[in-house]
């Protein structure tokens, strides 16, 4: 028999998914309200229902296909190399100190491209996880797993948004947002003539004025979200990290992995355009390891705020890591900006200064 405890953690996932059915719901009457009281009993005009029918389906499977893409898309698992081994993690656990276990995973952190740390200058670990967080990653208490670029946990899909469908996550706004306003603007001279009695008095009616209502009003909603988003993009942050900014070896910047909006846009969407409309994972990177530039200077980008070179410290202040070369997918997305200047660009991103990590207080 299965503990009780396991039971009831299985019952509050299965009530996790009461938003997601709920908006499924919502999603398959707007589907029989649109395609059959509105389309097929109300609307004459035979090329007009053809255009509305067709240009709905579209929308429709794009906005369905996004939608389980962000639902059913797993989180990705941190490198092992982020992983503490065996032998490092009875080391740990032996240490009682907390200036002891901080200098162990320094130790371990010396040669991964780890560029963030806590508010104190300490090493990002998660206690639960037992691994070195990369920058970027956090742990979520409802997943109960450390996710990579972690957006925010969105109780709607019943899944984190983070590196592995944040993409897919953003074209859905986009596409419910078209959704409801295709809808809104289609079934707007029908919801005037309910109010002008110019519909048959029907079942039809009073589908078209809920659809109406129901669609104005996630319009709205929507398109402030996804206003929000974009601007996220374009900023290269993430939720998290626009309430609380990344802490480098400078201090907080929340500027701190941007390199520009395009190469900021490539970075979630990718650099193939044919991908950029289609929910096919096209992201840069691994997830684990982000080019930034207070590492690589980029015209695009203000200097930081301190005005000097971040990796400028006194050996008293501060424990000096060896310079690290950055991954492919760094130097890929830094290199790849042929459009926006000269070739002299395509030279930055190739090694890494040192890692300063501040010693806590």
């Amino acid at each position: 028999m299965a503990p009780s405890g396991s039971r009831s953690v299985d019952c509050w996932r299965v009530l996790y998914w009461i938003p997601v059915l709920f908006i499924s719901l919502i999603v398959a009457w707007s589907y029989y309200a649109y395609v059959v009281q509105l389309c097929i009993d109300t609307i004459e005009n035979m090329g007009e229902k053809i255009v509305y029918l067709l240009v709905y389906h579209v929308l429709f499977i794009m906005f369905v296909w996004t939608y389980w893409q962000t639902i059913f898309t797993k989180p990705m698992n941190p490198l092992k190399e982020f992983h503490l081994s065996h032998s490092d993690k009875e080391l740990l656990e032996r240490e009682d100190r907390r200036e002891s276990q901080q200098e162990i995973l320094r130790r371990i952190a010396k040669d991964l491209p780890i560029y963030t740390s806590t508010m104190s200058g300490a090493i990002r670990y998660c206690d639960h996880c037992l691994l070195l967080k990369p920058d970027r990653c956090h742990h979520c208490s409802a997943c109960d797993m450390c996710i990579l670029k972690m957006d925010h946990h969105c109780p709607w899909v019943n899944n984190c948004v983070g590196f592995a469908n944040y993409k897919f996550f953003m074209l859905f706004l986009a596409y419910s947002l078209l959704y409801c306003l295709f809808i809104t603007a289609t079934d707007l001279q029908y919801f005037i003539q309910f109010w002008t009695n110019g519909l048959p008095d029907t079942q039809a009616k009073f589908h078209i004025m809920f659809l109406f209502f129901a669609a104005s009003m996630f319009s709205v909603s929507l398109a402030f979200l996804f206003a929000y988003h974009c601007w996220l993009v374009c900023k290269n942050r993430s939720t998290l990290e626009a309430f609380r900014a990344p802490t480098f070896q400078h201090g907080p910047d929340k500027n701190g992995f941007s390199l520009g909006t395009s190469k900021n846009f490539r970075q979630v969407f990718g650099d193939e355009k044919k991908y950029w409309l289609l929910p096919v994972f096209s992201s840069l990177g691994d997830g684990c390891s982000f080019p930034t530039c207070l590492v690589n200077a980029d015209p695009e980008q203000p200097s930081s705020p301190s005005g000097r070179n971040p990796s400028v410290k006194s050996a008293g202040e501060s424990h000096q890591f060896p310079p690290k070369p950055l991954r492919d997918s760094q130097s890929r997305l830094l290199n790849n900006g042929q459009s926006e200047g000269s070739e002299d660009r395509d030279k930055r991103g190739t090694s890494n200064p040192a890692l300063t990590i501040e010693k806590e207080t």
